[in-house]
């Protein structure tokens, strides 16, 4: 099921069982407390509005037609989302027209996760099974990848005062830093450090 919390208060607002398999992913719309994503091994990602009598909607993506596996919302773009899926697949999905959607095949295995950046057009960072860091620009194009994992890679976050700085941490007990290409072009000096 999925649970919409009152964090301060430490209390259940709303808890829906739409999914007929695990959640493996939700993730809230920036700007739209009342709405939010999430994908299941039920092969379904839904989309919700908790202002509805019938909150979640079906999202069907041709473009991803194997089980989603992680979602997260476009920073600047209430429509968009990736969608990541089993099979590597990582998609752009307009909510308003899901069979429009820019895929492509970034991973070998499982997408376990994305993070944007804060670039004025966001790039980007999906992490895998395939024990790999991609960072694609907005049309899906790689402008970085880094297999210095030895494992799945579990976790990422952009660096809040360093645009080109991506952490990733894996399976493996690492946790590396990346320093990304900026989308202008800047050369970058070392491409990864083991912390």
């Amino acid at each position: 099921s999925v649970k919409v919390w009152d964090l301060p208060q430490q209390t259940v607002l709303h808890s829906y069982r739409a999914h007929s398999g695990s959640v493996t992913c939700v993730a809230s719309c920036p700007g739209k407390d009342t709405v939010f994503l999430s994908c299941a091994e039920d092969s379904r990602t839904l989309l919700w509005d908790t202002r509805c009598p019938k909150p979640a909607t079906r999202i069907v993506c041709s473009a991803c037609n194997h089980l989603p596996t992680s979602v997260m919302w476009h920073p600047q773009k209430s429509d968009i989302f990736a969608l990541g899926d089993e099979n590597g697949t990582v998609a752009l999905v307009d909510t308003k027209n899901p069979d429009s959607a820019l895929s492509s095949t970034v991973h070998a295995r499982s997408v376990t996760g994305f993070a944007f950046s804060a670039h004025s057009s966001p790039l980007l960072a999906s992490i895998s099974e395939d024990c790999s860091v991609a960072v694609l620009d907005s049309d899906l194009s790689e402008v970085f990848r880094n297999r210095s994992h030895r494992d799945f890679v579990k976790g990422l976050s952009w660096s809040p005062s360093d645009d080109a700085l991506l952490t990733t941490v894996g399976w493996d007990h690492q946790v590396l830093h990346h320093t990304v290409p900026l989308p202008t072009g800047e050369a970058s000096g070392v491409n990864c450090v083991k912390e």
